[in-house]
């Protein structure tokens, strides 16, 4: 069978290559020039792999009230005449109810540790280099109050294995803290998990995955999906200036926030929306100055990666349509917490930013699955948690199409 992959990000490229390994032929489109170029280029790069508290929960509702009000706040939204964006925000609401919840909760949680094996595995196989590091997350308490509830009752729900430190087991475990300017009570460590650039990684295995057989179109916008008589039967794409029909049996749609757009005129309603998201790069000048584990700030929602000799850092979610544009002042924000944090961990000098649009469900549950169009499939919707779980919702999306029941038994 001839399968049209829609989008060459990770969760694109994850798919193709599970695909090919099933012995479909394979073929993915993209417009820009190479993989991975969007989306997956520059992100926080953690890697969860046993569960995540979703943004809409009961006990956000409060905390989200207070963030709109404030420039800096790690949500912030901007009200616009789209209908999408009231329909995500009206959805967000109704999935911060205990039961939904619960249901997100869980189902994020089969993708993360499927994503986990399945990556582990992939590991193995193919030996490559993404400036991994699986040393757990680290997350910071920094408020005396957010401790003393880590210490009651604030461990309950939290997967197995999890660690509870104070402020000397934090330095124990990461001894680049010690210089910080910034106090910090404790903390909690996820075992398991860890970080990696999600940009390599992609790019590594297009290019296993091309020499295996798959074709990547690269440069070629794509214009719409073909449908006659209820069933796909390709898509039509910009090639050398003029429209070109590809001819498939299966099309499956990984073009994170632009998803919606591209199924909209085959009557399918998709409530994904774009969160835009920031982050910067550091080149490290001294790596012993700079963290070994991943960290993630609670008070300010963001994150910190060693990826070899730089430091990611990234965060904040902005509902606020489809630009990409850089706040200068939220990056300049995040620069200064990493100094804060870790001071002598650069220069001021070679750092570079960047905004991407996190392709998001009001739930933070993924769209893995089929359509009512007959060999029309989706692989979006993964929110920060794309790079988390790539590797698992591309290979059960796989396995879906090739008639085999996916291990995520919600995957249908």
């Amino acid at each position: 069978m001839h399968v049209l992959v829609l989008g060459a990000g990770v969760t694109g490229v994850t798919s193709a290559w599970f695909l090919a390994r099933q012995g479909h032929r394979v073929t993915v489109v993209d417009r820009q020039r190479g993989a991975g170029l969007e989306t997956s280029f520059a992100n926080g790069g953690q890697l969860l792999g046993r569960g995540s508290t979703p943004w809409a929960n009961p006990a956000a509702l409060p905390k989200i009230v207070r963030w709109l009000t404030q420039a800096d706040s790690p949500l912030r939204f901007r009200p616009r005449a789209e209908i999408a964006q009231w329909w995500w925000a009206a959805r967000f609401l109704l999935e911060c109810l205990p039961g939904r919840t619960r249901r997100n909760v869980e189902r994020i949680g089969d993708v993360l540790r499927h994503s986990q094996a399945v990556m582990a595995a992939l590991r193995e196989e193919l030996d490559l280099p993404f400036d991994e590091l699986r040393r757990g997350i680290l997350h910071l308490c920094l408020d005396e109050a957010g401790w003393t509830v880590l210490q009651g009752a604030g461990m309950a729900g939290r997967p197995p294995g999890t660690e509870l430190l104070d402020a000397p087991g934090c330095l124990a475990l990461e001894p680049a803290l010690a210089g910080s300017r910034v106090r910090f009570w404790g903390g909690v460590l996820t075992p398991g998990d860890g970080c990696g650039d999600a940009h390599v990684f992609t790019t590594q295995l297009a290019d296993r995955a091309a020499g295996a057989g798959v074709r990547f179109l690269f440069d070629t916008p794509i214009e719409h999906i073909d449908a006659r008589g209820g069933r796909v039967v390709g898509a039509t794409v910009r090639m050398d200036g003029r429209s070109e029909h590809l001819a498939a049996d299966a099309v499956l749609v990984c073009l994170g926030s632009h998803s919606p757009r591209m199924v909209k005129p085959l009557g399918i309603r998709l409530n994904v929306y774009p969160a835009r998201g920031y982050s910067v790069t550091i080149p490290l000048d001294d790596p012993a100055c700079a963290p070994s584990v991943s960290i993630s700030d609670e008070s300010m929602k963001i994150v910190f990666s060693r990826l070899g000799r730089r430091l990611r850092v990234a965060g904040t979610a902005e509902i606020d349509g489809f630009g990409t544009q850089v706040d200068t002042a939220r990056c300049d924000a995040m620069v200064r917490r990493a100094f804060e944090l870790f001071p002598g961990v650069a220069r001021t000098d070679g750092i570079t930013t960047w905004a991407g649009l996190r392709p998001s469900t009001p739930g933070n549950v993924p769209v893995i699955g089929r359509t009512r169009i007959g060999g029309l499939f989706l692989n979006t919707g993964h929110g920060t948690l794309g790079w988390s779980m790539a590797c698992g919702s591309g290979h059960a999306i796989a396995a879906l199409i090739s008639g085999r029941a996916p291990a995520i038994d919600w995957v249908r």
